[in-house]
């Protein structure tokens, strides 16, 4: 176990939630290395924990795609393929641009205000080079893009594959190449569906989406040449 990892402290949340949070934090940051093994009992030490929070965060995490259970070895922290991050972005960027259109005929003047203030808001968090502060800012700007599509099964599509997504958009966030082409994309498809424009809107969600996609992929190239 390479990382020293502490406890995310919040008073407000069970203890479960406070170590699932901060494994997750850690595995998305890279403070905890894909492949790297989990072990329970040297989690537990770290964290000053018993091993029953650990053992119900890694059930959580293998759920969100994170952590995966390997026979014999035990838990280990999920890999990013090139595969699993086409098959992820395939859909999504089906659904992002269907959210879009629909948002073109069904959002409201108030939703219009929260989009623009959405993107107000991340483009404020780029300033910060803070990842974290980043992914959720951009998270809270595609969520009411889905809510003013109003339609409750294609919302629960799309939270059946955000936890996986969340990973892939944290991986583009942290390349900071990148932000700029962010706070492009995101006004391009506010644009789009405040004109109730669909083709421009749905074309900018899949061009977001393409885009990530391409960050990406080079990415896990340049990891393998190491």
């Amino acid at each position: 176990m390479g990382a020293r990892l502490q406890l995310d402290m919040d008073e407000f949340l069970p203890l479960r939630d406070v170590v699932f949070n901060t494994l997750r934090k850690a595995i998305l940051t890279g403070e905890l290395q894909p492949g790297e093994r989990l072990m329970e009992i040297h989690l537990a030490n770290q964290l000053g924990v018993s091993r029953t929070p650990i053992r119900e965060a890694m059930r959580k995490l293998e759920l969100e795609g994170l952590v995966i259970m390997v026979p014999r070895r035990g838990a280990e922290v999920a890999q990013i393929t090139e595969k699993d991050l086409k098959d992820v972005l395939e859909v999504r960027r089906a659904l992002d641009a269907l959210c879009a259109e629909l948002a073109c005929d069904r959002i409201t003047e108030e939703e219009k205000n929260q989009l623009k203030s959405a993107c107000d808001e991340f483009e404020k968090a780029t300033v910060t080079g803070d990842a974290t502060i980043m992914a959720e800012a951009d998270v809270k700007l595609h969520d009411i893009i889905v809510a003013a599509a109003g339609n409750k099964r294609l919302i629960q599509l799309v939270n059946n594959l955000s936890q996986q997504m969340y990973r892939y958009r944290f991986e583009y966030i942290k390349d900071e190449n990148q932000h700029n082409h962010l706070v492009d994309e995101h006004r391009m498809i506010y644009e789009g569906i405040i004109h109730h424009d669909k083709e421009k809107a749905a074309q900018a969600a899949r061009a977001h989406i393409d885009n990530q996609e391409k960050s990406i992929i080079k990415q896990i190239h340049m990891e393998k040449e190491k």
